[in-house]
């Protein structure tokens, strides 16, 4: 039998394909009948695996990396559509605005600070076997009743924490649909920080697979009540604020189910600042402030952003389009190359330590580089065919595309903050790095609220990239005393020479092929077609012109890739 869970997940599945099989073929369905497809395959793969966990095939798939990657294009598929049935518009934006309250109070007590404390210590006491679970569950008493006192506060303070968040929407309807789904939603909080807690424990005991893939969850639930609204002809956006509370709850549940079946029995414990709740507290505050800085830098965007109608729906989309290949750089980044690094810089070994900075370094400009120029470049075939559908109008793609533009020259500076920051970790130094994020902090705010006035809402991501770039001036500045691991060799010099002009070249034949073929594209499936074939050519005249300026080797990066 089906395991409830696994049932549950399924039924969407079926749902899809019912809605794949119904409905016209006009342009308008198109993009959501092929979405509901793929989430009725992703589905069907993930009730599987529930079902089949212990099979080595399926062991060998389900990585955290392949978890995290679905869940980014998942993501990419909820928001077009967003922007399909809802358009960037005043209800998109207070849908944002509200969202990101939970999202913002996520990163202090879901994956941010709390967890950051608590992993360590739980993991401590799990392979010196001191009571863990005892542990776990007071840690989870203690959380549960913050985030409920917590939730209470701003359910009845909603309308100020909107006004805080967003001045720009006193005074007409975006606030009080804020208002409105801001207190639907913050709930979510309270779900997913008890889910990122058994997320945690988890990892300690080397479990990744179901942390890793319950992001997957908020996602797939999302696009199945985007779908059923547009089905039943109702207002989508509140199957969509109401699908997030659910998605909580089936995290929650997934979880837990793990948790249990792992043997680790966390309970709800009884609250009290214990010798150890206090030892968790000490050392979370520090991670809180250095997320709170972080999470500071997205408020004056969006508060500069609040004072222009439909500003914030076009930053998001924005956002949301640069961060993808920021999330694949990042996995490949974290994921393959960095524990290599700070495990040398930890046992003193700083030869191989400089040679694992140097290869990061190389594999992280060669994925960076090339997709900033495409987004720098030709943003517009990207954003149309993903959002410029139903409600999203092409004035709404076009100020995006500019946005997305904008993002894309701070996208290298994104992903080399990635391979910095582990240089101060594996010292054990963060207080260099919270520093630097707070002068990185007053250079987004002042250069935010200082161009608003002269360029309009576009400051806050002209702001948000320069940022971004001051924040790897420091860091760079602050690494200089790190022996010589910052200073590349003669080889390494050449190739990321090479790569500068390969994405050169990758530039001007995007170029092109824009100028020439962009004014036939006119059905929306003629533009997702030809974003399609712009992602493919790109990547390999890029591939192609990298290999011919001797910028890397292909052989040289698989057989890396193989090696860890």
């Amino acid at each position: 039998n089906l395991p409830i869970l696994s049932f549950l997940i399924l039924l969407p599945s079926i749902g899809a394909l019912f809605l794949f099989f119904t409905k016209s073929n006009n342009e308008k369905n198109f993009t959501i009948k092929y979405v509901a497809l793929f989430t009725s395959l992703v589905n069907f793969v993930l009730s599987i695996y529930l079902n089949m966990s212990g099979a080595r095939l399926f062991k060998g798939i389900m990585t955290v990396g392949f978890w995290t990657l679905l869940s980014r294009v998942l993501g990419m598929a909820r928001e077009v559509l967003l922007y399909m049935l809802i358009g960037a518009g005043p209800v998109l934006g207070a849908f944002v605005v509200a969202f990101r309250l939970p999202n913002m109070f996520r990163r202090f007590f879901a994956e941010g600070a709390f967890n950051a404390a608590f992993v360590p210590l739980f993991s401590k006491r799990l392979e010196a076997q001191d009571n863990p679970i005892g542990f776990a569950s007071q840690a989870m008493g203690g959380l549960a009743f913050a985030l409920a006192l917590l939730t209470a506060l701003a359910l009845i303070f909603m309308p100020a924490l909107v006004w805080l968040t967003a001045q720009g929407f006193m005074g007409d309807a975006r606030f009080d649909m804020a208002v409105e789904y801001g207190r639907v939603m913050f709930p979510y909080i309270f779900l997913i920080s008890l889910s990122a807690l058994l997320s945690g424990a988890l990892n300690a005991q080397g479990r990744f697979a179901m942390a890793a893939a319950a992001p997957v969850f908020l996602n797939i639930i999302i696009i199945c009540a985007l779908c059923l609204g547009w089905v039943m002809n109702h207002a989508v956006i509140y199957y969509l604020i109401w699908a997030v509370p659910i998605a909580g709850v089936v995290q929650l549940a997934a979880l837990w189910r793990a948790a249990q079946a792992a043997g680790l029995p966390i309970r709800l414990g009884r609250p009290s600042f214990s010798p150890e709740m206090r030892q968790l507290v000490r050392i979370a505050l520090p991670a809180a402030l250095a997320n709170g800085v972080l999470q500071i830098n997205l408020l004056v965007g969006q508060l500069v952003a609040s004072q222009h109608p439909g500003a914030v729906s076009w930053l998001y989309g924005a956002d949301r389009l640069y961060q993808l290949p920021l999330g694949v750089v990042g996995i490949a980044v974290g994921i393959v190359l960095l524990p290599e690094l700070s495990r040398r810089l930890q046992a003193k070994d700083q030869t191989g330590a400089k040679q694992a900075f140097a290869s990061a370094t190389e594999i992280t400009l060669a994925l960076s580089l090339p997709a900033a120029m495409a987004l720098c470049v030709v943003p517009y075939p990207f954003v149309s065919a993903l959002f410029e559908h139903g409600a999203t109008s092409h004035h709404d793609a076009q100020a995006m595309a500019l946005a997305t533009a904008i993002y894309g020259l701070g996208l290298p500076a994104f992903v080399l903050q990635k391979l910095l920051q582990p240089l101060y970790f594996a010292r054990e130094d963060t207080r260099w790095p919270f520093r630097f994020a707070l002068a990185g902090m007053g250079v987004n705010a002042a250069l935010a609220v200082g161009l608003m006035p002269f360029i309009g809402w576009v400051a806050a991501a002209i702001a948000t990239s320069l940022s971004a770039w001051a924040m790897v001036g420091l860091l760079f500045w602050g690494a200089r005393g790190f022996d010589d691991i910052l200073k590349p060799e003669a080889a390494l010099k050449h190739r990321l020479l090479r790569m500068c002009i390969a994405s050169l070249f990758l530039g001007v034949a995007l170029y092109g092929i824009q100028f020439f073929i962009s004014p036939a594209i006119t059905s929306v499936s003629g533009r997702i077609f030809y974003a399609l074939f712009l992602v493919m050519a790109g990547a390999g005249l890029y591939l192609w012109m990298g290999e011919r300026l001797k910028a890397f080797s292909l052989q040289e990066i698989k057989a890396s890739f193989k090696k860890h």
